[in-house]
């Protein structure tokens, strides 16, 4: 049933209205069907210019939705549970994680980020600036500790070798945190001079790995889109 299905995303366009737009519930979405290899059309919602469309489509929805054999799914977090149920194994890979802490890992760090860059107080920056780093150094601890199945290989494992979340393979913790890194880490640099500290090897590696792989890299939008959603809110009074 799945093979033969009618797969439709519908996600925010760019300000050049065709191109992908800064969204980070977009992308994951976008990764996902794209790690599991399903059939599928994409099209660009430009919402300046978008009411018919969203009326016909998907009324009282914003991107991202989904429309399966006619069925408008809206829900980004029931869409990815629909995803991982009707695109199984065999046809399909799983990409849910095998350890649940996965799920969860750098889940402070976008609020953190988000009040870091938003924060209009040059008083307040070096205190917002530390939360946001802690937050990051979370990640890193949690990349570097050894999983369960990696303990059964190596009992004297130490650190992780791993290249994800998870595993050596993206799943759908990786569809969800690596959309908002990639905000992070652009968004930080350009507007704060901020940059992922080299010390925090784990973190590094982890999104050196992950920009090596084209599901990642081809979903993410251009810097220039996510920096223009950030330049105003990111100005000291």
């Amino acid at each position: 049933m799945a093979q033969g299905a009618k797969i439709e995303l519908f996600v925010k366009a760019s300000v050049d209205a065709e191109s992908v737009g800064n969204c980070p519930f977009c992308q994951r979405l976008f990764m996902i069907l794209l790690l599991k290899g399903a059939k599928f059309t994409l099209t660009t919602v430009d919402m300046r210019r978008a009411p018919d469309l969203l009326k016909n489509v998907a009324p009282g929805s914003q991107p991202p939705f989904l429309v399966y054999n006619g069925e408008l799914k809206t829900d980004t977090n029931k869409i990815e549970e629909f995803l991982e149920e009707v695109l199984a194994p065999p046809e399909y890979p799983k990409l849910s994680c095998r350890n649940k802490v996965s799920n969860n890992a750098g889940e402070d760090i976008f609020r953190n980020f988000s009040a870091y860059i938003k924060n209009r107080n040059p008083g307040l920056h070096s205190v917002m600036e530390r939360k946001f780093l802690s937050s990051l150094v979370k990640l890193n601890m949690f990349l570097e500790t050894p999983h369960p199945q990696e303990l059964d290989l190596d009992p004297n494992q130490s650190v992780s070798s791993r290249k994800y979340l998870d595993s050596d393979a993206l799943t759908l913790a990786d569809c969800n945190l690596l959309p908002k890194l990639h905000i992070v880490k652009v968004v930080s640099k350009a507007l704060r001079d901020f940059e992922i500290p080299a010390e925090l090897t784990a973190l590094t590696r982890y999104l050196d790995n992950a920009y090596k792989q084209e599901d990642f890299r081809y979903t993410c939008p251009r810097d220039p889109e996510i920096l223009s959603a950030y330049h105003a809110v990111a100005k000291f009074k």
